[in-house]
């Protein structure tokens, strides 16, 4: 399969001490097994090594090394507003929504009302490989994988060790510290971990657009986590897994302060037996805040007090012993979620004059069948599902500052059922040599926050729509892997994806624009990678060149052949690692993305961009290893926002020295 790191699950085994024919317990932590069709599809596997090596030691930072990944802004979780951090790929953005779906341990982890990734809250230590399948979902969660899935799988006593820390400073005195134990208990293990970034951080605003309110990018964020994993019989297990983290940042002036939280629940079973199962529930609590910052009168102008959001789901799956050529799964997944904002607008003399209320629920009800059907070299794959969704209880209400209704409207409510299917095929046709095709449908609605809430980015406004339809998806692609010897791949896809009534800020007037359905947005291309391995020394290279264009008429028709807003032609990632000796690794990953534009009507460009990042591990003494990085070696000027001239820029060159401890 395409993959830029094979890595077999961590796993606890149980004590010896017993008769010697007695069946071992085996304690995975994990879910059950992708199966044989995987291969169909395009996928990219990222391995312990290189989560853990990377130059900022964020998640985004690791997903940036797939190709095609993007955010909807090009700075990371320490320079952005997290409402911003929507994930896709395939060049399918255009708005600040994800439209790949990302689980970590099998959970969705998108905030519920926005559907932005609490990036800052995944640390990569804590994972034992992510898995990037391109494409529209299929299985449990599929809804909102229009674009592709990113699953992140979490790292065990086997890969973490019974303790691991680490502690950094970097040259602006900002400092990232983490500990994570992991200890047995019994047959099972317990792994409980906490991570705080704090800095002033960087400044964001050039030089000759610097006034005295201008503010460094100055963030502080933690998070912690705790898992226990058992076992009920000799293959059956249960998996409990808790999540808490908070988010402080400063964006461009002072006092423009945003904040995200949240804390999630999840209890899994798991069975590895004839009749395999997988049963998930879990619950969410996530908030939002955010001060807006006039770039005129350097005054508050509004209060984006707070956005409290709940998601209710589970899923549950079975997979039916019907022979060795055959896995069937069977299954069926919930989620229920609700959200709300408070906001105050202020004048220029700091009074409020309104108080606003918006928000709604949403719910999804699944049911999908899938069968992966081996024939010798030939592995056939085909699935279905339908969905059940609801959008209920919309509202919109403004008081004035007397606390007279300016406004109050209620919106109605909307429901419907959607199929949606997948299928596949990979044929061995060598043993060097594998090709694959597949064809996909997907499904992703609005979020409460492109319904309902309307935000500035002076001096533009963007008004929701309540009326928002269904985004769908349909694509097609085609593949080779190609395996000449031992140590040596290469991967090559092409794809046809169309993703119809995709929800893009549609630009009415220079200072308004609104969330409107265009007719579609069509992305054509070609994505490959490559591994190398000889000896100590590894390669792995990945390249996305995407041809994408919005399809408009009617009103929208000046956006018809127009490339989607943030969305770059062609991207490449690569990076050299070397192990000269045990627990040893230098490596240097070059990074390129091409020009974008700001906007839907591309009158403001965000240049073309290469960065090269370093890594050194040295150990000292046992145990305990120097850790050097250095982001943006050559400091080069990333553009991440260009509104007319007003520019934002991205992280700077970065330099990092620490200590990572290591206790077996």
């Amino acid at each position: 399969m395409p993959a830029m790191v094979a890595l077999a699950p961590a796993s606890a085994h149980a004590s010896d001490d017993g008769p010697s024919d007695a069946s071992p317990i085996i304690v995975t932590g994990h879910g059950l097994d992708d199966g044989p069709a995987i291969p169909a599809y395009d996928v990219q596997t990222i391995g312990r090594d290189a989560l853990v090596t990377t130059a900022s030691g964020r998640i985004e930072d690791v997903l940036s090394s797939v190709a095609g990944f993007q955010q909807f802004r090009r700075s990371d979780s320490r320079a952005s507003n997290p409402s911003n951090q929507g994930v896709t790929l395939r060049a399918l953005g255009g708005n600040a929504s994800s439209r790949a779906q990302v689980l970590l341990d099998g959970v969705p982890v998108a905030n519920p009302f926005f559907g932005y990734i609490p990036l800052s809250a995944l640390a990569p230590d804590r994972l034992v490989s992510v898995r990037v399948t391109r494409g529209g979902g299929m299985g449990a969660f599929g809804t909102g994988a229009v674009s592709g899935t990113i699953g992140m799988q979490s790292a065990g006593p086997d890969t973490i060790g019974l303790l691991q820390g680490e502690a950094l400073i970097d040259n602006r005195g900002e400092t990232q510290t983490s500990v994570t134990a992991a200890p047995r208990l019994g047959e099972g293990f317990v792994v409980a971990s906490v991570q705080w970034d704090r800095g002033e951080g960087f400044q964001t605003t050039p030089a000759d657009q610097r006034v005295p309110a201008t503010s460094r990018a100055a963030y502080e964020s933690w998070s912690a986590s705790l898992r226990a994993v058992a076992p009920l019989t000799d293959t059956a297990e249960v998996q409990a897994s808790t999540l808490v983290y908070d988010d402080q940042r400063t964006l461009r002036f002072k006092g423009a302060d945003s904040t995200s939280s949240g804390e999630q629940g999840s209890l899994r079973f798991v069975g590895h037996g004839d009749w395999q199962f997988d049963v998930l529930g879990y619950v969410q609590a996530q908030d939002f805040s955010n001060v807006v910052v006039s770039a005129t009168s350097f005054k508050k102008t509004l209060d984006q007090k707070k956005t409290p959001t709940l998601a209710i789901g589970g899923k549950a799956e079975v997979r039916p012993p019907i022979g060795k050529a055959h896995v069937l799964r069977l299954g069926t997944d919930m989620r229920l979620s609700s959200g709300n904002l408070v906001e105050v607008p202020y004048n220029a003399a700091g009074r409020a004059t309104a108080f606003r209320r918006a928000g709604g629920k949403q719910s999804d009800l699944g049911f999908y069948v899938e069968d992966d059907w081996t024939l010798g070299k030939l592995v056939l794959t085909g699935g279905v599902r339908a969905d059940r969704w609801t959008i209920r209880d919309g509202f919109y209400r403004e008081l004035n500052a007397a606390g007279t209704v300016n406004q109050s409207v209620l919106y109605a409510d909307r429901d419907g059922w959607e199929a949606n299917a997948r299928g596949g095929a990979r044929w061995q046709t060598t043993q060097t040599l594998s090709v694959r095709a597949a064809a996909y449908t997907g499904l992703r609605l609005p979020t409460l926050n492109e319904l309902y809430r309307p935000f500035v980015v002076f001096p533009i406004t963007t008004r929701a729509n309540a009326s928002l339809k269904p985004e769908r998806l349909r694509g097609y692609e085609a593949g080779l892997d190609f395996t000449p010897r031992p140590g040596l791949s290469l991967s090559l896809t092409a794809f046809d994806n169309l993703l119809k009534d995709a929800v893009a800020n549609v630009t009415l007037s220079p200072t308004l624009r609104e969330r409107q359905n265009v007719k579609a947005i069509r992305a054509r291309g070609i994505e490959a990678s490559a591994g190398v391995k000889a000896g100590r020394l590894d390669l792995e290279a990945s390249l996305s060149w995407t041809d994408a264009q919005v399809e408009a008429d009617g009103l929208q028709a000046q956006l018809n052949g127009l490339r989607p807003a943030q969305t770059p032609r062609h991207a490449a990632s690569g990076t050299i690692a070397w192990t000269p000796r045990v627990s040893w690794r230098l490596s240097a990953t070059l990074r390129h993305t091409g020009a974008q534009f700001e906007d839907d009507l591309e009158t403001s460009i965000l240049p073309a961009v290469t960065t090269l990042d370093l890594f050194a591990q040295i150990p000292v003494i046992t145990g305990a290893t120097l850790v050097l990085r250095a982001e943006n070696v050559t400091d080069a000027t990333i553009v991440t926002r260009n509104q007319a001239g007003s520019i934002d820029l991205g992280q700077p060159r970065t330099v990092w020295a620490g200590v990572k401890v290591d206790l077996r």
